[in-house]
Parts: C-alpha cells; sequence; structure tokens
C-alpha cells in the first residue's frame, strides 16, 4: 500500500525566527481550544493568523472559518501551503530499484584538477550524467535532477540527462566544462556520442551566463573586502579563469578547461600575491576582450535545441 503522509512537523522548513505576518493561513499541529468558549480543536484546522506577536515567545491569534478565535505559538502551528506539500513513503520493493549510481553514463573530474592548477590539498570533483531506466521515470516516485556524494576531499554530482542538458543549452560554466574536460572516467556509447556533439550545445548565450556570473561575484568579493579587509582568493581566480575561458569559447568555438598561458598569474592570484586593483583592472580588460570576442563570434545565436530533443528522445528510448 502506498502511503500519503502530510508533514507538518517538519518546522525546518521555515526559519524559526521569522514573524508570519497577518493573513497567512495557518494549520494547527495540536488540539486548542477557542477563547471564551469550550469548543475544541482537534489538530489540523485550518484558520488564518488576524494578529502577528513581535516575537516568537509569544503567541498569534488565529481566526478559524466559523469566527472562532484561538492564541497558539508558533510552534503550534504550519503555514498551509508548506503543509500541502506532501511527500512519498517509497514502499520497500521501490528502494530497491533506486541504486541510481548504478545508471552512471559519464563521469570525468572537472575543477582544479582540471584546470591544472590542482595542489596536494586540492579536492576531487566529480561531474557527470545518470541515465536512469524507464521504469524509474513512469514510477510516481520519479527520478532526483540530480544525485551528490561528498565525503572527505571528494565530492561527486551527477545530473540526470534532461537536466545535464537543459543546463548545457543554458551555457552552465560547470556543466560545460564537463563536455570538454580533458579527464574522463566514464563514458558509455551514448555519452560518447554525446561529446562528439558537444559544439552543438554551445552559443552566444555564452556572453550572457558567464559575463554576468562574473560581474555579481565581483561585487561580493568587492563586499569582502570592505568587511574582512581581502577577498577570498580562491573564487578570485576562477572568476578570471571563467573570463579567460569565455573569451576562448567565443573565439574558437571550443571551451578550454585545462589553463595553460596564464597559469603562473592565476596562482599567484590564488595565493593573494596579486593586489586586488590589479586584478580588478585585469577584469576590466578582459571584458574588453569578451566583448570584442562576442562581437566577433562565429557560435550562433541560440544552441541546437533540435539535436538536443533528438538526443534526449533517443537515450530515454534506449532505457524502455
Amino acid at each position: 500500500m502506498i502511503i500519503l503522509r502530510i508533514e507538518m512537523t517538519k518546522e525546518k522548513r521555515v526559519s524559526p525566527h521569522l514573524i508570519l505576518p497577518e493573513g497567512t493561513q495557518v494549520v494547527t499541529l495540536v488540539s486548542s481550544r477557542d477563547q471564551g468558549s469550550s469548543k475544541e480543536r482537534t489538530a489540523g484546522a485550518v484558520g488564518v493568523i488576524v494578529k502577528s506577536p513581535t516575537d516568537n515567545d509569544h503567541a498569534y491569534v488565529i481566526q478559524y472559518p466559523d469566527g472562532g478565535r484561538a492564541s497558539l505559538l508558533r510552534k503550534q502551528i504550519a503555514i498551509r501551503k508548506q503543509v500541502q506539500n506532501v511527500s512519498f513513503e517509497n514502499p520497500d520493493a521501490a528502494l530497491l530499484d533506486r541504486e541510481l549510481k548504478d545508471h552512471i553514463i559519464y563521469s570525468c573530474i572537472v575543477g582544479s584538477r582540471a584546470y591544472g592548477l590542482d595542489h596536494e590539498e586540492s579536492d576531487l570533483d566529480r561531474r557527470g550524467i545518470y541515465l536512469p531506466p524507464a521504469e524509474l521515470h513512469w514510477s510516481l516516485y520519479g527520478v532526483p535532477e540530480q544525485i551528490e556524494e561528498t565525503g572527505g576531499t571528494t565530492d561527486e554530482v551527477y545530473f540526470e540527462l534532461q537536466k545535464f542538458l537543459v543546463l548545457s543549452l543554458k551555457a552552465n560554466p560547470s556543466v560545460l566544462e564537463c563536455l570538454y574536460t580533458p579527464l574522463v572516467e566514464i563514458k558509455s556509447e551514448l555519452a560518447r556520442e554525446l561529446l562528439e556533439s558537444r559544439s552543438k550545445l554551445l552559443s552566444q548565450l555564452v556572453y550572457q551566463t558567464f559575463n554576468g556570473y562574473v560581474l555579481s561575484q565581483f561585487k561580493k568579493l568587492e563586499s569582502d573586502i570592505n568587511q574582512y579587509g581581502e577577498p577570498k582568493w580562491k573564487h578570485v581566480m576562477h572568476l578570471i579563469r571563467l573570463l579567460l575561458s569565455g573569451i576562448t569559447t567565443l573565439q574558437e568555438g571550443v571551451m578550454p578547461v585545462e589553463v595553460t598561458d596564464f597559469k603562473n598569474e592565476l596562482l599567484q592570484i590564488r595565493g593573494g600575491e596579486m593586489p586586488f586593483d590589479e586584478v580588478n583592472q585585469w577584469r576590466l580588460e578582459l571584458h574588453k576582450q569578451f566583448d570584442s570576442a562576442f562581437e566577433k563570434t562565429k557560435l550562433p545565436e541560440r544552441p541546437d535545441y533540435v539535436f538536443a530533443d533528438s538526443y534526449l528522445r533517443k537515450a530515454r528510448r534506449s532505457m524502455v
């Protein structure tokens, strides 16, 4: 039997310090008695907050549809919309089918080791694709968009094929790196086919995606300087590396992963040996080069959506 459970007690879904505003619909988690009345209501009653406290040590005033009111603490109520986020308890038989790592079709190493910027304490970052059997896709339980496994200095993330393709089409830097890293560990025939056509997933969207990421991150780094006196140099290094990678991608239609020409400069940045003002000036110069590369690029305006859709259908069909 499949059990459908309403999780009304998972208070970790909201901040315990958040004061819920008046007008919020809630569900009671305990039985309660109406104000000025002997009427008792069981847990699960629905009401609306008509008066909020100034802190979570005091009670909310809840009004029910019939006009009755009760005073309840934050831990005694849950937001109605969150209560309706249901979860399914998987029967044991379903759990046996969910060894998703058995369905990995592509695994590679990205991050510092792939860039050639690693050192003795560098983490091992694995990324890849898993392609689950059709039975799991058809199941009520579905499949997760990604599976993760972290332990010690190893970090592994495997995207379900559709999620991987969608991120690639959006020019997600981390996912595009998976397609161009020289360090490949697992490659099925389907994965080989994807790698052979990876250029079809590149487009001018690289310019917007990479630029937006770098601009937003540099603002955070400047904030770190104002607050702590210096930025996180590892992050600064990777942002400069990302700009360099974006320029080459637009110019050559291939995304470089392994760092070669600017390795020494990038290591100086990571070690905090290059002043931030100098790094920032380099960043601005790279943005000019990025703009120029965008104006001259031969990459298409959009990636090949038809190819991506056709490839996904073929891959899913193979798992039936």
